[in-house]
């Protein structure tokens, strides 16, 4: 089964993402901040992350990116960005911080699961 963690501040939202990805029956987990975000992705390596940009706390998405891309065991994990911030510069600072894709909120939850189910159908289960 594949695991799938969500960073994300509102719990509205993740509950949307996570009911847009349950016919799937992943393992999800869960973060409310940047911080929390990451202990959990070095807790349970997951095979693919969905992460807001707009945090609370010291980090924000683009450097959690960052900072997870730049280390061995994530440069090959997904990681999608579901955020509002849509504007061109928004989505080139995504890019650059490592995101492979990049979906701008309000997402559709159908899209939002075929663009998933693309990415992991390109990895093998643990």
């Amino acid at each position: 089964m594949y695991k799938i963690l969500i960073i994300e501040d509102h719990p509205d939202v993740r509950k949307l993402i996570r009911i847009s990805l349950e016919f799937n029956h992943y393992d999800i987990h869960e973060a409310s901040d940047g911080e929390t975000g990451l202990e959990m992705a070095k807790l349970i390596h997951p095979d693919l992350i969905l992460m807001d940009i707009m945090m609370p706390g010291r980090t924000d998405g683009y450097q959690l990116c960052n900072t997870l891309k730049s280390q061995e065991e994530f440069k090959s994990t997904p990681i999608i960005f579901l955020t509002a911030r849509g504007q061109e510069q928004d989505i080139i600072s995504g890019y650059q911080a490592g995101c492979d894709n990049y979906l701008i909120k309000p997402f559709s939850p159908i899209k939002l699961a075929d663009t998933v189910e693309t990415y992991l159908a390109n990895k093998d289960l643990p």
